[in-house]
């Protein structure tokens, strides 16, 4: 699968926000201020990866629907790929 510029961009700022808490922790910031932006990085990865199996899943639709081939099982891998991401 071929990954776009957005999705690295993303991840790219997730980076960044890890290493922002990295600092928070060698400052000894409190807890909840931690807290709060590994909550942040976890929604972040989140949308990263429905992003991701959004887009396989559009391709895979538009390459069966080409060729013809039913596109039942593109829909359920992507399902399960959610599923198992939780």
């Amino acid at each position: 699968m071929e990954y776009n510029d957005g999705i690295r961009n993303r991840l790219r700022r997730i980076e960044g926000q890890v290493r922002g808490v990295l600092n928070m922790m060698d400052e000894e910031r409190s807890c909840p201020d931690v807290i709060t932006q590994l909550s942040a990085i976890r929604k972040a990865v989140d949308r990263a990866m429905a992003t991701v199996v959004a887009e396989n899943l559009e391709r895979c639709i538009r390459a069966d629907v080409e060729s013809g081939s039913d596109t039942r099982e593109a829909i359920q891998e992507a399902i399960e790929l959610l599923v198992k991401s939780k």
